[in-house]
C-alpha cells in the first residue's frame, strides 16, 4: 500500500469511528492535501479542485480543513501572512518560512524535539504541542536580490 492509500483508510476509519460521513469531496480535499508540499491555504486547495469537483465551494473546503483538525488529520500552520496553511505530515517537525515568497519549507531537530521545556512552561498548563517555526529569506529571493536590473 503506498503512504497516500493508508492515509485515505486512516481517514475514513477515522472519520466513521467519529460517525462522520466520508464524502468525495472530503477524500479529495484530503488527497490533494496529502500530495501537496506547499502546505496550501483554503483558497489554494479550492483553486487546485474546482476543475475537478465543480460543485465545490470555497465554504465546503473551509469546514471540512476544520473537520480534518479537530480530528487529527490535518495540522494548522499560522503564517505572518495572516492565512492559515495546512499540512498532513504526521512526523514530527518545524516549519521555515520565507518572509518574502511565503514558501514553507518542513525540518526535523531531533536535538530540539528531546529537550525538555523549561519549568516555567511546564507550569502554564496543559501543552498540546510544540512546533517551532523560523523566518527568513530563502536562497531564491536572495539569488534575485543578486541579480542585477
Amino acid at each position: 500500500m503506498t503512504p497516500l492509500s493508508n492515509s485515505i483508510d486512516h481517514l475514513t476509519q477515522t472519520f466513521r469511528e467519529s460517525g462522520l460521513r466520508v464524502t468525495h469531496q472530503r477524500l479529495e480535499i484530503y488527497r490533494e492535501l496529502m500530495e501537496a508540499r506547499d502546505h496550501p491555504t483554503a483558497e489554494q486547495l479550492y483553486r487546485r479542485l474546482r476543475g475537478r469537483i465543480p460543485t465545490l465551494s470555497l465554504d465546503t473546503v473551509y469546514r471540512t480543513l476544520t473537520t480534518l483538525v479537530t480530528h487529527g488529520m490535518v495540522k494548522r500552520l499560522e503564517t505572518v501572512e495572516s492565512q492559515a496553511r495546512f499540512d498532513t505530515t504526521r512526523q514530527r517537525h518545524h516549519h521555515i518560512i520565507c518572509k518574502r515568497c511565503n514558501e514553507i519549507m518542513d525540518f526535523h531537530w531531533p536535538l530540539l524535539d528531546e529537550t525538555p521545556l523549561p519549568g516555567e512552561v511546564d507550569s502554564w498548563g496543559r501543552l498540546d504541542g510544540v512546533n517551532v517555526v523560523v523566518y527568513g529569506v530563502c536562497a531564491r529571493c536572495l539569488a534575485g536580490d543578486a541579480q542585477p536590473t
